[in-house]
């Protein structure tokens, strides 16, 4: 039986996607059961957050904990929203997406280039700690498209024309840059000790 690790987060949509792009790792991603806001996130950088959430529920817990923090960055706003991306101009993704297309507006579409980053930071008692990153080029859309998904996806796109909301969740968990901070985290899991196994 694989040992468990708590993923710090509240949204059950993340885990879901989580548990399946980490299915292959030697553990079990479980969900945390503790109410309220996990950490607050001050950081500077993705790994900061990540490491801060992560860092809380293992010492909350004493269980091993995994926590991603993630963005999007696009170039005509200066790197906007960046790490603050879940809460840009409002805790709702639909306004902070459409704040982002309200500031993009006069921009043309070949200076609308964009990247989504993610970082996931796992740690354990005893101050262990392995962190990955994921990193996807695309451009802002003109307008939201498809249903799936969360976040910017019906505003971000790899090709300039198919929204990350317009694919199927196995499309998705094959490009997204979340499952690019999975491969690369799975790659690192390969080849440390984790707490002590």
């Amino acid at each position: 039986m694989k040992p468990e690790v708590v993923l710090a987060t509240h949204n059950p949509g993340k885990l879901d996607e989580l548990q399946q792009l980490l299915a292959g790792a030697p553990f079990a991603l479980v969900a945390y059961a503790g109410q309220g806001e996990i950490a607050e996130e001050n950081g500077n950088t993705y790994l900061d957050n990540a490491r801060i959430k992560a860092r809380a529920i293992t010492m909350a817990t004493g269980r091993p904990a995994l926590a991603d923090d993630s963005g999007v960055e696009v170039d005509a706003l200066g790197g906007l929203p960046g790490i603050h991306s879940a809460r840009f101009v409002s805790d709702n993704p639909w306004e902070n997406s459409r704040e982002i297309l309200t500031r993009l507006i006069a921009v043309p579409r070949s200076r609308r280039t964009a990247r989504m980053r993610a970082v996931l930071c796992l740690t354990w008692p005893g101050y262990g700690e392995i962190w990955a990153e994921g990193i996807l080029e695309g451009v802002i859309l003109g307008w939201p498209r498809g249903h799936q998904g969360f976040g910017v996806d019906p505003i971000f796109s790899v090709d300039g024309h198919t929204a990350l909301a317009e694919l199927s969740r196995d499309e998705k968990n094959r490009l997204s840059h979340r499952a690019l901070a999975a491969r690369n985290l799975m790659t690192k899991l390969s080849s440390v000790e984790l707490w002590g196994q």
